[in-house]
């Protein structure tokens, strides 16, 4: 791999640009993201780091967590931006429903400018994905509902737009009980309704954890879930009435009519 790097003499700014056979990236690296991009403007490159560092910040705040380490140095996440959406499913081999893919092991992101409300959805959801399993743990194991309503609570029109979407779904028999979401595992070949109905239902039980039962006792439920409990063994602990998903299911349900 070959790699010509340009350094310039402002403190923690730098540009590289990276040969990998036919695939050229650009690198723009600042505080705690490395950005890499193809053809993207340098202005929206930057406004991307902005805004990346502003929810680095305010996700924490929303979920009520404590940082434990920072991102820096080799600690930086890092967001690769495709040039289009041809180009993030076909290089990054991506289901054509997605706007962004987050790794939060790797703590990288797949995503591309055009993608629906870049800036105010998918930069937070993403992170939300990577701050939240820094929390918990990537040992945890955890419904993907529970994992992806996290992430979609970021997103504050999702959030309060997804009570509704909810009821439509009961009125017209839609309603995928919690038990039965928690064993869907979307794929490349999901139905898109079923897709934003998995979506939309992740977000507004997670938004019902936190809002209406307490973002306190949310901390403490997570804080269970980094220590090695089981989900159920978990929620049963911290919200002592629900002693399994079902049970959870029927208040969400009973809040919601």
């Amino acid at each position: 791999m070959k790699k010509i790097i340009i350094t310039s003499f402002i403190f923690y700014f730098t540009v590289m640009i990276r040969v990998s056979g036919a695939q050229e990236w650009k690198e723009y690296k600042k505080n705690h993201f490395i950005i890499y991009y193809k053809s993207a403007p340098l202005d929206f490159v930057q406004s991307v780091e902005d805004m990346s560092e502003y929810y680095y910040e305010e996700i924490t705040k929303n979920l009520g967590f404590t940082r434990y380490k920072g991102w820096t140095w080799d600690e930086r996440a890092k967001i690769y931006i495709f040039d289009d959406k041809e180009d993030f499913i076909k290089n990054g081999r991506h289901a054509d429903w997605s706007h962004g893919v987050a790794s939060p092991k790797e703590k990288t992101i797949h995503t591309f400018p055009a993608s629906h409300g870049f800036f105010d959805s998918t930069l937070p959801h993403e992170l939300g994905h990577i701050i939240f399993r820094e929390f918990i743990g990537h040992k945890a194991k955890i419904p993907s509902w529970f994992e992806e309503g996290v992430a979609m609570y970021q997103e504050k029109a999702k959030r309060w737009g997804a009570n509704k979407f909810v009821r439509e779904a009961m009125e017209e028999g839609r309603f995928i009980p919690l038990p039965e979401l928690s064993v869907m595992r979307l794929t490349k070949k999901t139905d898109q309704d079923k897709v934003i109905l998995f979506y939309a239902e992740s977000a507004s039980i997670v938004n019902y954890m936190i809002s209406e039962l307490g973002e306190q006792r949310f901390v403490r439920f997570c804080r269970k879930l980094n220590d090695g409990d089981k989900f159920e063994r978990a929620l049963e602990s911290i919200y002592v009435r629900f002693k399994d998903v079902e049970k959870l299911n029927q208040a969400w349900v009973n809040y919601l009519k």
